[in-house]
């Protein structure tokens, strides 16, 4: 999955892969890694606040070398080491209002649902006069795949204005207690049926990348129980639903590899003093050593133009670089089990396309879709999911009515741009609102929001 560019950074379409692709840079990793990793990390503790106590120093306007090249360059220097040492913590989503028709409307993010390894945020728009436009349900199920769900900030941003959002807010695994247990692909599934449930049905399901084929599952087994909560619509959007299709260096390095590969040499244990101390993870910052080192020669002339900006006083330019970095280094672990298992189901042996996949060993039975209105959409350039992976879900909804279901292409983009971008602002959101909309169904009294007039 790419994450977005800003000035003078790396391509958004090169910056940052899906994890299968970083295990490419790995050779072999032996269960201690993560505790030599803190260690290393500990040790540069002193050093960093050093820098950063450097830094001011050399960047107080009191002090007469802060006007000097001297006292730039080093300010500058400092900060790099910094940024380069610390620990990127999860950011901040900054949504504090949007604007709905011509009125800007306070936004309140809170929490309605919580497990232990995910939790439902609402975006809650405080109306004082309730728009005359239908205001959908929409839950975005974000990727669990290495970054965090602020990775969608653009994504919210834009679906804000004409939806009543919710967002799986996945929770980093090195902060998990082993006493909460484990969390693999059978949970995850567990997790989306249960939220449907929890909203009351009607809603509308919009899975990024990863999270379709779990979504198309989740789906499945809950129109083959009848169940009354099931969503009005589901929008999948990049997702690898048959990797056989145009497949991708993703699908071709996966498939090259047996699963006990990755078990030996990308799972690790979590150390102290983490709150998931022992628990089994694919840890994050192995993934970002792959992202850097696919396009090490970008990351470093990226880092070069910084240095350049700070030296010069581009301000601009230097806000951009942090911004983007901020975002681009944070990275959380995995679950071991949920890795392992949506590695060997998803881009191994193709379960679902096979009709194979099981959920607590009922077989998941996609056919039994019949009321639940399908949107895909694809990138033409996407080299993550490649074209016809995600189309690949209307084949597989034999049974769903034609009038339910609808594939869009958007052409010149790639597998950042189908969420995110000018394109995604201009061209594919409109029509997921308009596709959202004609199947709207009315929503539950007593799970009804307060802030959004009956739909």
């Amino acid at each position: 999955m790419a994450i977005g560019v800003f000035g003078d950074v790396p391509d958004a379409e090169e910056a940052v892969r899906a994890p299968d692709v970083a295990l490419e840079t790995v050779t072999s990793f032996s269960k201690p890694l993560y505790w030599m990793f803190e260690m290393g990390h500990a040790a540069l503790d002193p050093l960093r606040m050093m820098a950063d106590a450097g830094r001011l120093y050399y960047r107080n306007p009191v002090n007469p070398l802060a006007h000097t090249g001297f006292g730039k360059s080093m300010s500058a220097a400092l900060e790099m080491f910094e940024r380069s040492t610390r620990r990127y913590g999860k950011p901040d989503w900054g949504i504090t209002e949007t604007v709905v028709g011509a009125t800007r409307v306070p936004v309140e993010i809170e929490t309605v649902w919580e497990r232990p390894f995910c939790k439902l945020l609402h975006f809650r728009r405080d109306f004082a006069t309730p728009p005359r436009r239908p205001q959908p349900r929409m839950v975005i199920v974000a990727p669990l795949s290495g970054h965090y769900a602020t990775l969608l900030r653009g994504t919210v941003q834009t679906l804000l204005p004409n939806h009543d959002l919710y967002i799986t807010d996945w929770v980093d695994a090195r902060n998990v207690p082993m006493s909460d247990g484990r969390f693999d692909l059978d949970d995850y599934i567990d997790y989306l049926i249960d939220i449907f449930r929890h909203l009351g049905g009607g809603v509308h399901a919009l899975a990024v990348c990863q999270p379709a084929v779990p979504v198309l599952a989740a789906v499945a087994r809950m129109e083959d129980m009848g169940d009354p909560d099931v969503p009005a619509s589901m929008v999948l959007m990049g997702g690898p639903i048959d990797t056989r299709e145009s497949p991708t260096a993703v699908n071709h390095f996966a498939e090259a590899r047996k699963i006990d590969w990755f078990r030996r040499n990308v799972i690790t244990t979590v150390p102290w003093p983490h709150a998931g101390i022992m628990r089994q993870v694919y840890p994050g910052f192995l993934q970002l050593h792959g992202f850097m080192s696919m396009n090490i020669e970008r990351h470093l002339q990226a880092h070069a133009e910084m240095f350049g900006h700070l030296v010069k006083g581009d301000g601009d330019s230097a806000t951009k670089h942090r911004e983007f970095y901020d975002e681009y280094l944070s990275v959380m672990d995995l679950p071991a089990e949920y890795y392992l298992q949506t590695l060997e189901a998803v881009f191994i042996d193709h379960s679902l396309p096979k009709g194979e996949m099981t959920h607590r060993g009922a077989r998941v039975d996609t056919s039994k879709i019949r009321n639940v209105a399908l949107l895909t959409v694809e990138g033409e350039n996407d080299d993550i999911s490649g074209v016809g992976q995600t189309r690949a879900a209307h084949k597989l909804c034999s049974n769903l009515p034609d009038d339910k279901k609808a594939h869009y292409l958007q052409p010149t983009v790639g597998h950042y741009g189908v969420f995110n971008g000018s394109r995604f602002r201009a061209e594919i959101a409109p029509r997921i609102s308009d596709f959202v909309l004609s199947h709207n169904w009315p929503r539950k009294g007593h799970n009804a929001p307060a802030d959004a007039p009956a739909s």
